[in-house]
């Protein structure tokens, strides 16, 4: 299966117009906004769990990166609510469910595969710091040596050029952005190839984002070792 597996062009997804598709697993819908593979995949996702469903255990081989946006989720190592930031990285594993129910969007496959780092941020508690944007604040998630992951957070009317030198991606947590050609809205998600650049506006109420740049140095990598597996 390949959805938007052209990473030199951009890509803009209203997540919110997808259908979901049921998944392996009872109770557990996606909506994919990239993938390269079958089951195993290079894959970045919305995923909801309809309330008491569970998945199976499984090891992450890939590794697994993902943020909870509605309800709670849940493993046997703990409860992640609404903001909660997790990298489960390469050879991780774990029992996923949600007794109440939840939304999370999801990357697998995506790591480096000697990382062994593992993050767990409750991010609704964290504070932003002011940027050198006006309007623009930041809560850093995850640096190494390829990427950079972060939450941004713009006042009213802030403007910013997200400037995608390794490739960049965008997944609107809350608010509206205006870009020159299309309004982002809650959960739309944006990939920007190398070298790209987007300005955005914030609406009205401000906007709060997440933001990973560097992701798409070692993409080609990422798919061939996705096929080996697979």
């Amino acid at each position: 299966m390949e959805i938007l597996a052209n990473f030199e062009q951009r890509a803009i997804v209203h997540s919110t117009s997808l259908a979901w598709l049921v998944s392996p697993m009872p109770g557990v819908d996606r909506r994919p906004l990239d993938r390269i593979g079958g089951e195993v995949a290079r894959a970045t996702s919305i995923v909801r769990y309809a309330k008491g469903s569970k998945f199976s255990a499984h090891v992450h081989t890939g590794g697994e990166e993902f943020i909870v946006l509605e309800g709670v989720f849940q493993d046997e190592h703990g409860d992640y609510p609404v903001g909660t930031y997790i990298r489960n990285p390469p050879q991780s594993s774990h029992t996923p469910r949600s007794d109440e129910g939840c939304i999370i969007f999801v990357k697998l496959w995506q790591f480096q595969p000697e990382d062994r780092s593992h993050v767990c941020l409750q991010t609704q508690q964290m504070s932003a710091t002011p940027t050198e944007i006006l309007g623009v604040s930041i809560i850093p998630l995850h640096q190494d040596t390829i990427e950079e992951v972060a939450i941004l957070s713009f006042e009213p009317s802030a403007v910013m050029n997200i400037v995608a030198t390794q490739g960049a991606e965008v997944l609107v947590l809350s608010g509206e952005l205006q870009t020159p050609s299309d309004l982002l809205q809650k959960h739309s998600w944006v990939r920007l190839p190398l070298g790209d650049t987007l300005k955005v506006t914030a609406g009205s109420a401000g906007a709060r984002i997440w933001l990973k740049t560097g992701n798409l140095t070692e993409v080609n990598k990422q798919i061939k070792r996705v096929k080996l597996a697979g």
